[in-house]
């Protein structure tokens, strides 16, 4: 396999590359130094090449991470960890080298227009599951905010299960979204269904959204990781923790740190809730990655009664945010209307999360404004 430079430097992987090695099951990253510049990346990447290795860089805020494909033994012999630049070299176990926590012991802060995802803060992202109206989203965008949410979610491309049901009014959806943002100052959070939505999705997006049933499209995630732009990966809702992580791992390949894994319930024997949410989830992957990781209590209860208390099990079980179904009307929601929060559960869930962030040693979602 042959490795492809893009215009920043980058140094890629073919799709369909292996995390192993030759002659050593367990795959090597290089942890680069906060310091390193894009010339001492680029030699370390250029050593691998020319010894007949792939180097994958992966560029988070915080560090840039270099995972290695090829002949371990090899690698071993051209004195990498001596090289300008390079922090730190191991040999990991986990199939997922990039998002292990084997190779970064220190857990990530992922930014999205500023506003912190990450161990310090519980980070509250709200809104319409589906985009409506404008009037719609924006009553919306104003009930989270007034609740402490400094993200604001809302779908304009909506995967249903029936092809009967309101698929979301695409590109019209994300002009609406933009033009909340200019009114509220919340970044966006949306779901993007295809590859061939992408651009556009890009360019109204501040945060990409891949959804349960997306998890398993390669293709998809792989595209993701070359946009650009934060991700956050919800968890298939028949997948085990593992191909979760390695859903992960698709993403950073392609040179893209920035990813926020949501837990949202998985589907089992049990019908009394929508989806039954792995509460277990947080504290297992945050012991195997060092990726934040979120929870939505909306789309595992799937009933508006439920989403208080599995907020308050997220947030003492270490969640680093909840996203939240708003609606202003939601009797007449097009999409999951029986599991939106109005105004006043809003303003109550806002109220538990202050009170147990606090509890939880963490900043509240709305810290920054309060500090002003």
């Amino acid at each position: 396999m042959k490795t492809s430079r893009s215009g920043d430097g980058r140094v890629t992987g073919a799709p369909g590359s292996t995390s192993g090695s030759r002659k050593d099951g367990r795959p090597m990253v290089i942890v680069m130094a906060k310091s390193a510049s894009p010339a001492e990346i680029q030699a370390v990447a250029d050593r691998v090449h020319k010894a007949g290795g792939e180097a994958f860089v992966s560029r988070g805020i915080n560090r840039v991470i270099i995972g290695l494909v090829g002949d371990i033994d090899q690698f071993a012999t051209l004195n990498l960890a001596g090289m300008a630049g390079v922090a730190q070299l191991t040999r990991i176990s986990a199939k997922y080298k990039l998002v292990s926590r084997e190779q970064y012991p220190h857990r990530s802060i992922v930014e999205v227009c500023g506003v912190p995802i990450g161990p310090d803060t519980v980070t509250l992202i709200a809104g319409p599951c589906a985009v409506e109206t404008p009037d719609q989203t924006l009553a919306a965008a104003r009930m989270a905010q007034s609740a402490g949410a400094t993200l604001l979610r809302g779908g304009a491309f909506k995967p249903r299960t029936s092809p009967y049901a309101f698929q979301g009014l695409g590109e019209r959806g994300l002009r609406i979204l933009s033009d909340v943002r200019a009114e509220t100052g919340l970044p966006i959070v949306t779901e993007v269904v295809s590859t061939v939505d992408i651009d556009v999705v890009v360019e109204h997006a501040d945060m990409l959204q891949i959804g349960t049933r997306n998890m398993h499209n390669f293709p998809l995630l792989q595209a993701v990781g070359s946009a650009g732009k934060p991700v956050m990966l919800k968890r298939g809702m028949n997948a085990t923790i593992e191909e979760w992580l390695m859903a992960a791992e698709y993403i950073a390949q392609r040179g893209n740190l920035d990813i926020v894994l949501c837990e949202r319930g998985i589907r089992t024997f049990e019908t009394a809730t929508r989806n039954t949410l792995d509460i277990s989830a947080v504290p297992v992957v945050q012991a195997l990655s060092h990726l934040p990781v979120i929870v939505d209590p909306s789309h595992s209860g799937g009933r508006r009664d439920l989403v208080l208390p599995l907020t308050r099990a997220a947030v003492v079980a270490g969640a680093d945010g909840v996203i939240i179904d708003v609606h202003p009307e939601p009797d007449v929601a097009l999409c999951d209307g029986p599991q939106a929060l109005v105004a006043g559960d809003m303003a109550e869930l806002g109220r538990t999360i202050e009170n147990l962030t606090a509890f939880m040693g963490r900043k509240p979602p709305s810290w920054r404004e309060t500090a002003a």
